[in-house]
């Protein structure tokens, strides 16, 4: 019997964005892990697309945790955290929100935000 990756958020690799189907697996791996930063992003969103290759290398390099939520398909995920336009990144600590950003930040300022929740 194949399990659901989603029921085990420790088996998915960290080394790699975790794209989040829903409220219940963002609240899974918020809690589960220390620091996670949330990207809300759109397919069809330019800066968004600028921004992925920067979230993919923080993914394996940092210790937090990064995630995906595409605003289309979780239109109302993203409208609980006041999400108005994308890119926003929500960073979470200890399974609380602690800060959030919109628009695309700079990788050194993003590792710097990181780096304030996980030293």
């Amino acid at each position: 019997m194949a399990t659901d990756a989603r029921d085990d958020v420790s088996a998915q690799s960290l080394d790699e964005p975790i794209y989040i189907d829903g409220r219940s697996h963002l609240e899974d791996v918020t809690t589960e892990h220390d620091v996670v930063l949330v990207d809300f992003y759109a397919d069809w969103c330019g800066p968004c697309q600028m921004l992925n290759p920067v979230l993919e290398r923080l993914a394996g390099t940092t210790e937090a945790v990064i995630a995906k939520v595409d605003v289309d398909e979780h239109q109302q995920l993203a409208g609980s955290f006041g999400v108005r336009g994308v890119p926003t990144l929500v960073l979470f600590a200890g399974g609380e929100q602690v800060e959030q950003q919109s628009g695309v930040l700079p990788e050194d300022r993003l590792r710097a935000l990181i780096g304030n929740y996980t030293e």
